[in-house]
């Protein structure tokens, strides 16, 4: 049986896009707090349905709709901690479902975002939140649990701000048995918060749980550079569409790019998970799908 390690040397495997921007594209209003996780509880088809399209624009590999989807996030909204499980679990099952329905293989990564995503005032591109190692280990630890219940291919934790949490998930992440790709939001060649991405790419060496490491969220111009950074393992890249985000709004500001030029240097750079996140959508990564396969040699 193949597992998601095994198929990392395969070659280079496609992430799918932004969850929120096509689920907004369909309709849908994420102005609250718990932004696409909300749909997890109301309308489980649309998060289905968007799986489905970007598995259908040639994406391997579907990121749960989690990202802010935590116990304490919910408490906020009175959603009781058994309710919380059972929507932690759904998110990796629509995931699952879909892949299923694709033929070929497809893989599910349950999304693991920041503690920042659950304040839902932009912290994941800040950091530092002031919590210790120990309280943000307990905050990720319990979501960690139930996720690995539902047995996804892999943890995407994803669009982490510096290396005391990205220390911190390492932690919760042990004994798990699940796989895990630990990706940074930047600034340049730093993390958010200003430490160097050759500090923060190193830290996941000492775990057995980390298979790939890299940037997501990012300004797409920066990930090369900051891809190159990672010596250690495979890398994984999925950068923004473009734009600035401007928490008060909640809206991105500004044109998009054009993320499909950008695969050969990933490749170059090391990328082994190449996709994209905010404001990425399935005629893109159907793009990006079509460039690197003519980018990687025997495709």
């Amino acid at each position: 049986m193949t597992t998601f390690r095994d198929a990392l040397t395969a070659g280079p495997l496609v992430l799918d896009g932004g969850m929120s921007n096509e689920l907004e594209a369909q309709g849908h209003d994420l102005s609250g707090a718990l932004w696409s996780a909300r749909l997890l509880r109301d309308d489980p088809d649309a998060i289905r349905a968007v799986h489905r399209a970007y598995f259908a624009a040639g994406a391997q590999v579907a990121i749960t709709a989690g990202y802010q989807a935590t116990y304490d996030g919910f408490a906020r909204l009175g959603i009781s901690r058994s309710e919380t499980t059972a929507l932690l679990r759904r998110s990796v099952s629509l995931a699952r479902e879909a892949a299923e329905a694709t033929p070929g293989k497809g893989w599910v990564a349950a999304s693991v975002g920041p503690y920042g995503a659950m304040l839902a005032d932009g912290s994941e591109y800040r950091g530092d939140y002031g919590l210790t190692v120990a309280e943000l280990t307990r905050f990720h630890r319990p979501r960690l649990e139930a996720l690995a219940e539902a047995a996804p291919d892999v943890f995407a934790v994803e669009t982490i701000p510096d290396l005391r949490e990205a220390e911190a998930v390492l932690i919760a992440l042990d004994g798990l048995g699940i796989p895990a790709w630990l990706s940074y939001s930047i600034r340049g060649t730093t993390t958010s918060a200003g430490q160097p991405l050759t500090e923060a790419f190193a830290l996941a060496r000492g775990s057995d749980a980390v298979v790939a490491t890299g940037v997501n969220c990012a300004p797409a111009a920066d990930t090369a550079a900051a891809l190159a950074l990672n010596t250690a393992l495979p890398g994984v890249v999925y950068p923004n569409g473009g734009g600035v985000w401007d928490p008060e709004t909640r809206r991105w500001l500004g044109a998009q790019d054009e993320i499909a030029d950008l695969a050969p240097s990933w490749l170059a750079a090391g990328a082994a998970l190449v996709g994209g996140c905010c404001r990425v959508g399935p005629a893109e990564i159907r793009q990006l799908a079509e460039r690197l396969g003519a980018s990687t040699p025997g495709h």
